[in-house]
């Protein structure tokens, strides 16, 4: 990602840099909680921030900012198309953003398709699956969250 002014551009559009990223996602979930009841941004900061730590370009670090901005309608698919993001950091979004209905299967599948997208998806599922995080909920919700993310996990080749 570029900062403003440099010549990282998309048509005759500077990138957004990861500050203007970090910045957008934090508007677009703006009073969104997650099911711990804790603002939303928090859980995109520690994915962006688990990216950045494994390695992540800054392409994969705007990804993680913005991997649930199209699933949870903070932003329209549409606003995707147009935005002056990189192509690379768009697909990692779009494999990133679970479909209505969609097998598990298949959402995996995309993931493992998509260049740099799996360790975003690595970075989510080890917020999402933090046992400070999970132990807040109630047991139910909790076990059927761990399976969940224990599937998913499997279905990545992710130990």
């Amino acid at each position: 990602m570029g900062q403003p002014g440099d010549a990282h551009r998309t048509g005759d559009r500077a990138l957004l840099s990861l500050a203007e990223v970090e910045a957008l996602a934090r508007r677009a979930h703006e009073g969104q909680t997650d099911k711990a009841g804790r603002p939303y941004a928090e859980h995109l900061a520690a994915v962006a921030e688990g990216v950045r730590a494994h390695g992540g370009s800054d392409e994969q670090i705007a990804a993680a900012w913005l991997h649930d901005a199209v699933e949870d309608d903070a932003l329209p698919p549409a606003w995707l198309e147009g935005a002056a993001l990189t192509v690379r950091t768009k697909a990692m979004i779009r494999a990133v953003t679970k479909r209505r209905g969609e097998p598990v299967e298949a959402y995996t599948a995309r993931i493992l398709a998509t260049p740099g997208a799996l360790l975003i998806k690595e970075a989510d599922l080890a917020h999402n699956a933090d046992p400070v995080r999970l132990s807040v909920l109630d047991a139910a919700t909790r076990e059927r969250l761990t399976v969940k993310y224990r599937r998913v996990r499997s279905l990545l080749g992710l130990a």
